[in-house]
């Protein structure tokens, strides 16, 4: 069997933290920012966890 290979793109949108869960990044943070609140564009900077059903499939293209 040959190597599973990465899904590049999945690998450059997910990281996988030390207890195994799956960590993503907000939308809606990149441009546009006057009009979003001080309080919405400070909690958009903080990193978020998976939902727990995307999480399998998610492994999978990271090949975990």
């Amino acid at each position: 069997m040959p190597k599973i290979k990465t899904h590049r793109a999945a690998a450059k949108r997910f990281k996988i933290t030390g207890s195994g869960k799956v960590v993503r990044h907000h939308a809606k943070a990149a441009h546009i920012k006057t009009k979003k609140s001080r309080k919405l564009k400070r909690h958009l900077r903080a990193s978020a966890v998976v939902h727990s059903v995307d999480v399998p499939r998610i492994k999978k293209m990271l090949g975990c």
